[in-house]
């Protein structure tokens, strides 16, 4: 996303949290307008038809028994500008009931921007609130209450070109599969075909929070757990860049800044990417798919997650929160998991994800998915993550030089983000 935009949607935030405080949401401040024609929006980010048919199946039935609502919309809206447009809807006075949120989900929730959903989720019969996956609403809750439902929650694994591997000669084993491991087949990829070794994708220095996928086998983290302290300067993350640092410079096993390179189009050896982006793959060549691979601190599993909340600046906020319910019970969890990993316990197995799921197996699934979100960690999510990403980035362009001093550089990455986390 343009760093100027994502700026601009911090501040209009700002402002609509003003706004929320200041007017509430409804004519009588609990939600519940009484209206008899209540036309429910939603925004998300996804555009294929696909996904959208489903979503709109499932809102058909749901106004079949409720009179009372006559429209639900989804709202699609592009993905690069998503917060942006999202906050300045919020500041215009003109919130959707509900949105699908990413990394802006800490500040909405910090800003009580958020209606706190477990109540009703427990009160709705046969919902099954006991059912979800507590390393999947770990992000999404605060002080106990959950105030968005975690609709997709995709583990990071790593994709293997086997045909890549084998014109250069290399053989990996998955039960033992380490970064250095997958830096050296790569490197040796990149010789023998002058295709590149492994890709982290969505990377492409700039969006450094990808890397978590990496630097998470290190041990390392890029604050503290409470948020307030930055540990990009801690010995873990100096060996975790170092080993980034040397694998785009000095041994060429993943490209250097620059140069791209797709896995899914069959120019890179191994890629890190979300299991959901196996969509992706087509029959040009053979793959194989593993858990990410283990640092010094072992093997580690990160998930990026998705979740839908109801904005209390909305206009129908009960009626919003009850269709909410709705859209992820279990008969409709099943449905979404087609396209996004649930966060129900009772649908984790291999089995059942791969009903649905036309291109990886069971055994990959089980694998990939099943067995990584007990214990999985999140990408790095803060309240301010727009100014934080790109104060981050501007310190770590300093990086992606090969004679970079890599202690000075992460030092000067905590001097631009330190005050930001401690707000």
């Amino acid at each position: 996303m343009n760093r100027a935009r994502k700026l601009f949607g911090a501040v209009a935030l700002t402002t609509a949290l003003v706004l929320t405080a200041a007017c509430g949401a409804s004519t009588d401040g609990s939600g519940a307008t009484g209206a008899t024609d209540v036309k429910l929006r939603m925004t998300v980010w996804t555009s294929n038809e696909d996904q959208l048919k489903l979503l709109n199946s499932i809102a058909d039935a749901y106004r079949a028994k409720h009179s009372e609502v006559s429209s639900i919309t989804f709202e699609s809206l592009p993905f690069e500008d998503y917060n942006t447009t999202l906050t300045t809807q919020i500041a215009g006075g003109n919130a959707p009931d509900l949105a699908w949120m990413g990394d802006l989900s800490k500040d909405l929730i910090a800003s009580d921007a958020l209606v706190g959903l477990t109540d009703k989720l427990k009160a709705t019969d046969g919902w099954q609130y006991d059912d979800l996956q507590d390393s999947a609403t770990k992000e999404f809750t605060r002080d106990g209450t959950l105030y968005a439902y975690p609709f997709s929650t995709s583990p990071f694994a790593l994709y293997v070109n086997t045909d890549l591997l084998a014109k250069a000669g290399q053989k990996i084993d998955p039960k033992t599969l380490t970064w250095d491991q997958v830096a050296t087949a790569g490197a040796a990829v990149h010789s023998a075909t002058r295709k590149a070794g492994f890709v982290v994708r969505d990377f492409d220095y700039k969006s450094w929070n990808m890397l978590a996928t990496v630097w998470a086998g290190f041990g390392a983290a890029a604050w503290s757990p409470d948020g307030k302290t930055c540990t990009f300067t801690s010995p873990e993350m100096r060996q975790a860049f170092t080993f980034l640092h040397d694998a785009a410079f000095r041994t060429k096993a993943m490209p250097g800044p620059g140069t791209t390179a797709d896995f899914f189009a069959g120019d890179a050896a191994f890629t890190v990417a979300q299991v959901s982006r196996a969509s992706l793959l087509t029959d040009t060549f053979k793959f194989a798919l593993h858990p990410l691979p283990a640092g010094p601190a072992g093997r580690q599993a990160v998930i990026g997650q998705a979740g839908v909340g109801v904005l209390t600046a909305g206009k129908h906020r009960d009626e919003a929160t009850d269709f909410l319910a709705y859209l992820t019970n279990p008969a409709n969890s099943e449905k979404l998991a087609e396209f996004f990993p649930p966060p129900r316990k009772s649908m984790l197995t291999g089995e059942k994800l791969a009903a649905n799921n036309t291109v990886l197996s069971a055994a990959q699934l089980n694998e990939a998915v099943v067995a990584q979100l007990p214990n999985a960690v999140t990408l790095p999510n803060h309240t301010s993550p727009a100014e934080i990403a790109q104060k981050g980035k501007t310190a770590l362009d300093a990086m992606w030089k090969p004679d970079a001093d890599i202690p000075a550089v992460l030092e000067s990455v905590c001097t631009a983000i330190e005050p930001i986390l401690a707000k």
